[in-house]
């Protein structure tokens, strides 16, 4: 109950700090791009979300590493960013697979605007995103488990 707690009391807030940003860096992006940018359906849903998605998966990651899960890095190097990150965005990029097949059935069904459409898929995924970032990229060592 001691790790539940810890996860929950001292990583919960953090993350989700490091990911408002990433959202509204994801919105911001997704909105100049599905509107000023892009005027057809494959630009608008599916090009504009990709390119949304690596500009908040790299915001969320710096925050990750060095906010949200630092007591997890052994070692602050180019090298161990790098390893990270590559987890990171591998982790994110079936979650964003998740998110955008929630975002196109919410859209299909609703006709809402994309950015509407986003943000409620990016409720969903946060959660699985979470969990990927605490068991798998930046799981604790053997030893500390």
């Amino acid at each position: 109950m001691d790790k539940l707690k810890e996860l929950i009391v001292k990583r919960l807030p953090k993350f989700f700090a490091g990911n408002l940003f990433g959202t509204a860096i994801d919105t911001l992006v997704l909105w100049l791009f599905s509107h000023l940018v892009f005027h057809d359906y494959v630009g608008q849903v599916i090009v504009s979300p990709i390119i949304s998605f690596e500009c908040a998966v790299m915001a969320n990651f710096v925050f990750s590493y060095y906010v949200t899960w630092k007591d997890r890095i052994s070692q602050l190097s180019s090298r161990s960013f790098f390893r990270h990150y590559l987890g990171y965005n591998a982790s994110c990029t079936g979650t964003f697979l998740l998110k955008m097949g929630i975002l196109m059935l919410i859209q299909w069904l609703t006709k809402w605007d994309v950015v509407i459409c986003n943000l409620l898929a990016l409720c969903v995924s946060g959660v699985v995103n979470f969990l990927m970032d605490n068991f798998v990229v930046f799981k604790k060592k053997a030893e500390e488990v």
